[in-house]
């Protein structure tokens, strides 16, 4: 266990906790640990080699193989990338001649030439049933022996990894981190913190939980090592008897409730029972959920249990037996009946409910009466509203058009997108204005002060993690709306996947468009060279893995976005393989090496979402040539099978354009309010670092920086957001 809680400090902290150890001459061990390191574009810093110089040959192994395998599936070395032209990018075939070749082949197979003939008979010919096609034609050793070493180039990433605390020390911080964190985290993070929890139930826990979704899993580990969980809603006690059945904890899909253990049961209809008597108001919230409680009685048998009739109550509402009028149509009430100013007065009693209906309140409003009463209610309120909540409504607010019409791309909590037209009255822009300016304020007086901060430029336009829900897990993911600047001159993509049970066809692809959103062209398996770009070849399915990769010279690619996505096109979803990720590279011009060489790569993510078409990020070139990457953790429903970016273009460029030309609050909007607060702001261009501590804002932690200084980068940079 202790190795798996060191893997997880270094995927979340990029700090490798104190090496244990007998004291020694490990410095030769460590050098060659530091260089194996360097060839996946990670490095270890001044302070961590000097510390494992100092340790057993044998304490610097350990350490050395356990980290490799760490950084190794961060960026997807872990896996072989193999492709179907063994020479790719280059002597990538025309398509229609690759595909005449591979009917030659099955022509003079006599196995299937029979089948080849009648299909060209129709004019139609299933390139699945030609032998040669969409199977790798050689093995890994023979691609590594076409291929160049890679010559390492100025502009190579490289990721250092810095000397941690004592592993213990290390694992309760990130466990307090990730508890406590202001904003929900992604799936895989959740089972991270499941972990941690379950090691750190009986240590320090967070003052606050915020995220009842976090609630639930520390919950779920203090039932098991037999402490009284923390409920003070009846939504938490249904969020923790998920958890305790494997299920979704964020409620969004349905729970399979199994059988439930007696001490279990005492558990949670004590809870219950402790919550409603406290606040009987309560019980309105079984609606939201109705159909799950039901379910969930038919587990915990609450008649067998007179002694908590208040838990009892719960599953009556949710049968309709017993009535209980929620706040919701209270509110719903008053606004029917035209009394706008009545149900905000009424919401401030639900400040973050309020914050949520202030759209709807403010073009509901008749009268400028009625606007500034709306208005003064959200002021009043605004210091108890969640930070979150506060800089969600603020970047709605100032990206509402001043009139109606367009188009609006709802993207939920799994990252699935929908476009819909925007039919919404207009809001007033001096309303707008008000509360915008009155929200700053807010935010800028819940963000620290801190003396002196030293940003790193390229994290400026990196946007706040409102919500972690829809970002996969990776390595350089970043939240959606983000922009970096790419600063290669090739730019490769790769897919890989793994099938579980059943055939498995994953296609990447990449869409060009114009500055007015139009298809200039694709790559995909039915355009393997275009507009400066090559494919590597249909891989067809994937029962030991398989990768897809395109190449594309910047320099040469006509058109202002580069949109690559992954088609389902048969078999299991992305929920349903047994891994698959997607990332992209970036090399200089003159650099060769293989397909896929692990220090070139800036992004990596799992792909874990519903629907069969993923849009993990856009590439956009600007007016003076250079290009960014914007990121979209975007899922599309698709088709069930055959998926393919001819069939999904239009829906992709109607997607991408509400989305890029959003204005996200990112990281410049809360360093600008900290600047107007008085606190020093300096840009770290690369230069020395300062002697003393400071608070560090950038991607990533650079060697050398004082060891009291606060660092925010990526990893946790949901530490900007204010509670």
């Amino acid at each position: 266990m202790s190795q798996v809680l060191a893997e997880l400090v270094v995927r979340h902290t990029r700090r490798i906790p104190l090496p244990a150890g007998n004291a020694g001459q490990g410095s030769v061990v460590a050098r060659q640990f530091d260089a194996a390191l360097m060839s996946a574009g990670f490095k270890l810093s001044a302070e961590l080699l000097e510390h494992l110089s100092g340790l057993s040959e044998g304490a610097v192994l350990h350490t050395a193989v356990r980290t490799l395998r760490t950084v190794g599936e961060l960026v997807g070395d872990h896996v072989r990338h193999n492709v179907y032209f063994i020479d790719f990018p280059a002597n990538v075939p025309d398509t229609l001649d690759f595909w005449r070749d591979c009917i030659a082949e099955a022509l003079a197979d006599d196995r299937t030439r029979d089948r080849t003939l009648a299909q060209l008979s129709t004019g139609v010919v299933d390139l699945l049933t030609l032998p040669s096609y969409g199977r790798y034609r050689h093995g890994y050793a023979e691609l590594l022996a076409a291929h160049e070493e890679l010559i390492p180039a100025v502009g190579d990433r490289v990721t250092v990894l810095h000397l941690g605390g004592a592993v213990e020390d290390e694992v309760r911080a990130l466990y307090l981190a990730l508890a406590g964190s202001p904003s929900p985290l992604g799936d895989a993070v959740l089972l991270d913190l499941k972990v941690l929890a379950a090691h750190c139930v009986d240590g320090p826990q967070p003052d606050q939980i915020p995220v009842r979704e976090n609630r639930a899993i520390v919950n779920e580990a203090r039932l098991t090592a037999g402490a009284p969980p923390l409920l003070d809603t009846v939504t938490d006690v249904l969020r923790l008897a998920c958890a305790i059945s494997g299920g979704d904890v964020s409620l969004q899909q349905p729970t399979r409730f199994g059988a439930v253990p007696r001490p279990v049961r005492r558990a949670l209809l004590g809870g219950l029972d402790a919550v409603v008597a406290a606040a009987p108001a309560k019980l309105a919230d079984v609606h939201a959920h109705r159909e799950m409680w039901k379910r969930l009685g038919e587990r915990l048998h609450p008649h067998e249990y007179p002694r908590w009739p208040h838990a009892a109550d719960v599953f009556a509402v949710a049968r309709g037996e017993l009535t209980a009028r929620t706040f919701e149509s209270q509110v719903e009430e008053l606004l029917v009946g035209g009394d706008v100013g009545g149900a905000a007065r009424l919401l401030t009693s639900a400040p973050g409910r309020l914050f949520r209906a202030l759209d709807r309140l403010l073009r509901t409003a008749a009268t400028q009466e009625e606007r500034d009463a709306v208005v003064a209610a959200a002021e009043e309120v605004a210091p108890r509203v969640a930070g979150r909540v506060v800089l969600a409504v603020r970047e709605h607010l100032h990206n509402r058009p001043e009139r109606g019409g367009g188009q609006r791309v709802f993207v939920n909590r799994m990252g699935r997108a929908q476009i819909v037209e925007d039919e919404r009255r207009p809001v007033p822009g001096p309303v707008r204005e008000r509360l915008i300016a009155a929200l700053d304020s807010e935010i800028a007086r819940r963000l620290p002060s801190p003396a002196r901060l030293l940003v790193d430029p390229d994290i400026l336009d990196v946007a706040l993690p409102l919500s972690g829900k829809a970002t996969a897990a990776g390595l350089g993911v970043l939240p959606r709306g983000s922009v970096t600047p790419v600063d290669g001159e090739l730019l490769r993509f790769f897919v890989y996947w793994k099938e579980a049970e059943r055939t498995t066809d994953f296609d990447l692809s990449a869409l060009l468009l114009n500055s007015r959103y139009e298809t200039v062209s694709w790559l995909s398996y039915t355009a393997l060279r275009a507009l400066g770009g090559e494919h590597s070849g249909d891989i067809t399915s994937a029962p030991e893995g398989a990768s897809e990769f395109i190449n594309l010279r910047l320099g040469a690619t006509r058109g202002t976005f580069v949109v690559p996505q992954v088609n389902v096109y048969a078999g299991e979803g992305f929920e349903e393989v047994e891994e698959s990720f997607f990332g992209f590279m970036l090399r200089d011009g003159e650099q060769r090496g293989r397909p896929f060489e692990p220090r070139t790569v800036r992004m990596k993510s799992d792909l874990r979402g519903p629907g069969r078409v993923a849009l993990p990020l856009a590439f956009r070139r600007g007016p003076d040539g250079t290009w960014t990457a914007t990121w979209l953790h975007v899922y599309l429903r698709g088709a069930p099978h055959a998926n393919r970016v001819e069939s999904n273009q239009v829906t992709v460029a109607q997607l991408l354009r509400p989305v890029v030309e959003r204005e996200y609050l990112t990281v410049r909007h809360l360093l600008d309010l900290m600047a107007a607060d008085g606190a020093q702001v300096t840009c770290q261009d690369g230069g020395a670092l300062p002697e003393g501590p400071v608070t560090y804002v950038g991607l990533q932690r650079p060697d050398g920086l004082h060891p009291d200084s606060v660092v925010i980068t990526p990893e946790n940079l949901r530490d900007l957001i204010p509670a």
